[in-house]
Order: structure tokens, then C-alpha cells, then sequence
């Protein structure tokens, strides 16, 4: 009596909080925090909740999880509580068991999905499943404890449906039965699916990094898919699969993609390739290593109008985060009315928030530094992330010094290989990135990633959303051939190489060196150099910067503003 007497307080409760969320602000929010110390219990209660959290957030942001051993959630959670932040004043209540949690759902939840643990990868079929049949994901001991009790049915039992009698591998049975019953039913959402490393070593380490991601997706009723790119080795968690299979099952998902889209929306493809599966790592020899599994990951799917939202492991809240009520962003523009001299001029690129976990989990470490402001920086940020993290991408516009610039990361919004879209799907490809350069206020393209060099039809696309700079890194890992962009004015546009020099260094003198290595010593001036900078703090940065005044003492450097870079860029190669 006591149990059910709490349940529909907590039902009331939930029912006057989504009545009272106004304009996307919620009044009333209820925080949920991840306490499962062993391994399988932790990945089986974060997978539940990451379900319940997903379905009753549609109703708009009310549920928040936590981590006793990840201090990202409350991090965020404390910034956007305080005073002029979109969750301030708000009634937070705590929310202590998975009972309580299921307790707000209610009748909002349809039944449960038991996935097989002898195929690791039923368990993202039932993520799939569950985002559309409005169901809960559950493991056969976490159902044997909670699936009588919530007094749920069973949507789907997954157990012994995938042998490999279909394809020679259960893993890629599991996928092909999701795309015909699902994906290729038009079930699922098709603007975003998820890369989601499955339960193959994650469950039994207790990584739950891809699991908390899970709310978005049940969020969205998206497909979601753990597959290779390679097809010519078997992956570490199929070895007796036919040559290839993933491969084919995952150009399978995306030619579905490409059907159901036709042309009218982009996809993004939320998450990472598992490293020990599918890349050279100590416990699985590969011919592949990491970054070129990387490159072939865009590389495949950039031809089907997809792009990557790279690593989102351990984002949390995204269901929640994505509904907080952000207008269209403004950046500071500096004036732009510096004379063109005889110096070298520098441009620093803070890059790689091209991601998820990047904008979510590492920006805000080297954001907080006490020097950043002293010199003038672009921070790449890929702006589709505004739909998924808009409230964290406004903090970092409204903190911003006159020293602070946004571009675009890989490549642009999101991050592809341009030269592998279709020309018949370039006019999507410019809708696309304008509608979301518009929202970021931005203009310059400071890191487009392609394995040739961009095409005249390609520079004519970038021309219409990023008119005041265009920088690339060439790299066919194929040939593993590196190629540099001739510096030009096309149509407008400043287009140059990005150096990639001293992108990762280990010390204040590793840095001034490669930038050095960079800069000939028999170079007419003006000259312009752009280097890209990979998740470095700022006083780091003005400290390598120092350090190549000192080695290179006959350089007149002035460290520039993207805008009055490419302003005198252009400047220069027009004449």
C-alpha cells in the first residue's frame, strides 16, 4: 500500500511538472544518479534509465542523470542553475532508485525488450526497438528483478532469434533484421543514428560511456549500430565472420539512409568506432590504425549525404540539454582595417570540438584558463551540435572575450569528406551547413577535411556559407599521400593550407619547433600561416608562440584575428 501510495505521488508530481514547463524552461526537473558499483549491474541499471530518461523527456526536459564517478553532469548542471542560467530557480527534486524513475513513467512505457547476451549486438536492436516501440531495455537478470514488478510486457525477447544462419555472423543476422523491420520500415528517425559501441567488452568493464548516450536515441526513435568499416579483416568481436560482412551490412544501413532521406535531409551519425575492435590496438593486432579507421569511417559515409558527430562517449543529458530555449548565436566581429605590412602573420585554430564528448567534456578544461582573451583564437566548434548541446554552445558565446572567434571544425556542420558528396547532392550539402552557420553567426570554414583537393565545385559550395575563409588539411590515407592547398582568392574566398604541424605537442619548445618548421626561412613576406591546435590551454599556446619569437628572432609576427587574417589574405593574393 505504502509502494503504491508513493507511486502516484510521484505520478502527480511528474504530471504537474511536464504541465508547467513553459516556453522549453522547465520548472520542475528530477535528477537521477547512476549508484551501481559492479560492473554488469552499473551498464544494466545506466542502460534502463537511459530509456525511461529518453521517453519521458519528450515531454520536455525533466529528467537529469548524474554520475558518482563523472563529475561532467553536475558540472553543467551547476552552471546552468546559477543565477541568469536557463535552469535557475528551477525545483529540483532527487530521484533515488530505477522504482522511483519508472514510478514518473508511467503508462508512458510500453513494455520492456530483453536482449541476448551471447550477441552483443542485440543490444543495440533492442536500443532500436525500444526508441520506437516505446519500451525499456533490459538484460535477462535485470528483467528477472524488475520486469514483474513494473508489471511491464515483453515487446520483444531477442534471446536465440540471432545464430548466423542469415549471414555466417549473429552480429551482422542481428543488424540486417533490425534494417528490414525497422530502419527499412520507415520506423526510425533518419536525421540522426548512432555508432554505439555495443556489449561485447563494455558490459563486463562496466563502460557505460555509450550506454548514458542511449537517451537520445530512444529520444528520437533513432537506428542504432556498432559495425566496421573495414572489409578486407574480420573485427576483434566476430572473427569467424565471412570477409567483409560488416562492411556490407554497414553500406546496407546506409544505402536505407540515402533512400528514405532522398536527397532532403543530412544524416548525422552520432558516435565513434570501437578502437579494440575494428584499429591496431594491444589487445587486437590490426592492419589499421586508429586515424585511418577514422578517415575510412567518413570516408564511407560521406557519399550517402552522412556525417559524423565523432565521439559522444559519456555524454550525458543530451535529451535534456537539447531542449534548452536558445535564439540563433552572435560572435563579436572585430574592425577589420589592419594595413597589410611585410610580417608573418599567424593564425591560431583552438581545434577539435567537432564532437559530442569534445564541446561536452573538454572544451570548458582549456575555456577556463586564465589567459585565454591575451591573443587573439578561433574555436572550432561544429555547429550541428547546436541540436544536441545548444544551451553548452551559448555558454561559451555569452563567456567569450574580444578575443574569442567561433569557425566550424571537421568539416563543417558536421564533419565529412566534401569531395565524396554527389553533385546532385551539393545544393543539400549548402543547405545544410547554412542553416546551421546562420544559427552560429559564423563564416569561415577553418578546417575542412577531405582526402584531395576540393574540387571547383566543391569551393563554389563553401563560397555560399563560409565567405570569409576557407582552410583545409589534405590526406589520402589510402596512398597515404599529403597534399597542400595552393593558396587562392576564389570567388571571394580566401582558400589556404591549414598547418597541421603543431597540432598535439608536449612541451612549450616541442611547439615553438614545429611551428618554426612550418615557416621557410627564405619566405617573401607578407606570409600567412594557419596552425591548428588540438585540445591545448590557451597559456600553453601564448607560450609556444613566445617561444618561436625567441628561435625565430628575425620573423615580425603578429598573431591576428581570423577575420583580419583572411581580410589581408586576401588582400594579398588578389593583387
Amino acid at each position: 500500500m505504502k509502494l503504491l501510495r508513493s507511486k502516484w505521488i510521484l505520478l502527480a508530481a511528474m504530471f504537474i511538472a511536464i504541465n508547467t514547463i513553459v516556453c522549453g524552461t522547465p520548472t520542475h526537473i528530477y535528477i537521477y544518479r547512476l549508484v551501481q558499483k559492479n560492473n554488469t549491474a552499473l551498464y544494466d541499471e545506466a542502460m534502463a534509465v537511459s530509456c525511461l530518461q529518453g521517453i519521458l523527456n519528450r515531454e520536455g526536459p525533466v529528467i537529469y542523470v548524474s554520475s558518482s564517478t563523472n563529475i561532467q553532469p553536475d558540472y553543467w548542471l551547476q552552471q546552468f542553475a546559477s543565477p541568469g542560467g536557463w535552469l535557475s530557480g528551477i525545483k529540483m527534486d532527487t530521484l533515488k532508485t530505477p522504482d522511483e524513475l519508472f514510478a514518473l513513467a508511467g503508462n508512458k512505457i510500453k513494455g520492456a525488450v530483453i536482449w541476448d547476451t551471447a550477441v552483443a549486438a542485440s543490444v543495440n536492436v533492442a536500443t532500436t526497438i525500444a526508441g520506437v516501440e516505446d519500451a525499456v531495455v533490459m538484460s535477462p537478470s535485470f528483467a528477472k528483478k524488475y520486469l514483474h514488478k513494473w508489471r511491464l510486457p515483453i515487446i520483444k525477447d531477442l534471446r536465440g532469434m540471432f545464430t548466423g544462419a542469415v549471414t555466417g555472423s549473429a552480429k551482422n543476422d542481428a543488424y540486417r533484421w533490425a534494417i528490414k523491420n525497422y530502419l527499412g520500415k520507415g520506423l526510425c528517425y533518419t536525421h540522426r543514428v548512432f555508432l554505439s559501441e555495443d556489449a561485447y567488452s563494455a558490459r563486463a568493464k562496466g563502460d557505460i560511456g555509450y550506454v548514458v548516450t542511449r537517451d537520445w536515441a530512444v529520444h528520437k526513435g533513432s537506428f542504432v549500430y556498432d559495425l566496421s568499416p573495414w572489409g578486407d579483416e574480420q573485427p576483434q568481436d566476430d572473427p569467424g565472420q565471412p570477409l567483409g560482412t560488416d562492411l556490407e551490412t554497414y553500406k546496407m544501413m546506409l544505402g536505407e539512409l540515402l533512400r528514405q532521406t532522398g536527397g532532403k535531409e543530412m544524416t548525422e551519425i552520432a558516435g565513434f568506432f570501437a578502437f579494440s575492435k575494428y584499429s591496431n590496438m594491444p589487445d587486437h593486432p590490426s592492419k589499421h590504425k586508429d586515424v585511418p579507421t577514422e578517415w575510412e569511417s567518413v570516408f564511407l559515409m560521406s557519399p550517402y549525404n552522412c556525417y559524423q558527430n565523432t565521439s559522444t562517449s559519456y555524454c550525458f543529458n543530451q535529451s535534456f540539454h537539447s531542449q534548452a530555449p536558445v535564439k540563433d548565436l552572435r560572435q563579436h566581429r572585430p574592425s577589420v582595417e589592419k594595413k597589410l605590412k611585410n610580417k608573418t602573420y599567424i593564425c591560431i585554430l583552438m581545434a577539435d570540438y567537432d564532437s559530442g564528448t569534445a564541446l561536452y567534456e573538454f572544451l570548458y578544461k582549456h575555456w577556463d584558463d586564465k589567459q585565454r582573451g591575451e591573443i587573439p583564437f578561433i574555436w572550432g566548434i561544429n555547429p550541428n551540435l547546436i541540436e544536441t548541446y545548444p544551451d553548452i554552445i551559448a555558454h561559451f558565446y555569452n563567456t567569450a572575450t574580444e578575443n574569442d572567434y567561433f569557425g566550424s571544425d571537421a568539416s563543417a556542420a558536421g564533419y565529412t569528406n566534401p569531395n565524396r558528396i554527389l553533385p546532385q547532392y551539393l545544393p543539400l550539402f549548402i543547405r545544410h551547413n547554412q542553416k546551421f552557420f546562420k544559427k552560429l553567426d559564423l563564416t569561415i570554414a577553418p578546417m575542412v577535411l577531405d582526402w584531395n583537393e576540393p574540387t571547383d565545385q566543391v569551393k563554389d559550395a563553401y563560397a555560399q556559407f563560409s565567405p570569409d575563409g576557407f582552410a583545409t588539411i589534405i590526406y589520402n590515407f589510402h596512398t597515404e599521400t599529403v597534399k597542400h592547398q595552393t593558396p587562392e582568392v576564389w570567388k571571394g574566398m580566401p582558400v589556404m593550407d591549414l598547418h597541421n604541424h603543431a597540432c598535439e605537442f608536449k612541451s612549450i619548445e616541442e611547439a615553438a619547433n614545429a611551428m618554426s618548421s612550418a615557416i621557410p626561412a627564405t619566405e617573401a613576406t607578407p606570409s600567412f600561416h594557419f596552425f591548428r591546435i588540438v585540445w591545448t590551454s590557451p597559456s600553453n599556446v601564448i607560450a609556444g608562440i613566445e617561444a618561436l619569437k625567441r628561435i625565430r628572432p628575425e620573423l615580425d609576427i603578429e598573431v591576428t584575428d581570423p577575420y583580419n587574417f583572411f581580410k589581408l589574405f586576401k588582400e594579398h593574393y588578389e593583387k
